[in-house]
């Protein structure tokens, strides 16, 4: 089995200093798996917080940038998992992610969750073709 982790410049090194055990994504078998995205600022390594819109949008920046890097794009996306800590944002965030997978959208799950140990409300995770 041919399974890399993949180093991403603005997050790889911020999880590192965070001391979080894992990595944005992992490429195996023809396949691009990019780990649960919060709203992290690639330039400062922050996270974005406040608007949900504005996260939402941030995680896509985010999940676009791991893509990328790992040489795959948001057109390569099959299944996306958006983990939000409270379902009435479901039509914001719904608002954004539709204007960055306009045509034949990835199958897709939302999944309420309670809460993080760190100030966001939203995560975003995929699996592309590599």
């Amino acid at each position: 089995m041919d399974r890399t982790a993949v180093e991403v410049p603005g997050i790889s090194e911020m999880l590192k200093r965070a001391r979080i055990p894992l990595s944005p994504a992992v490429r195996a078998n023809g396949f691009l798996f990019v780990s649960g995205t919060p709203p992290i600022d690639l330039e400062t390594g922050d996270f974005v917080t406040g608007d949900i819109g504005r996260q939402t949008e941030q995680c896509l920046i985010c999940l676009r940038h791991i893509l990328e890097t790992a040489g795959s794009s948001l057109a390569k996306v099959c299944k996306v998992v958006i983990y939000a800590s409270d379902p009435a944002m479901y039509g914001r965030i719904n608002e954004v992610y539709a204007r960055y997978f306009t045509e034949a959208p990835p199958a897709r799950s939302f999944v309420p969750v309670k809460a993080w140990p760190l100030p966001f409300d939203l995560e975003i995770e995929c699996v592309a073709l590599a």
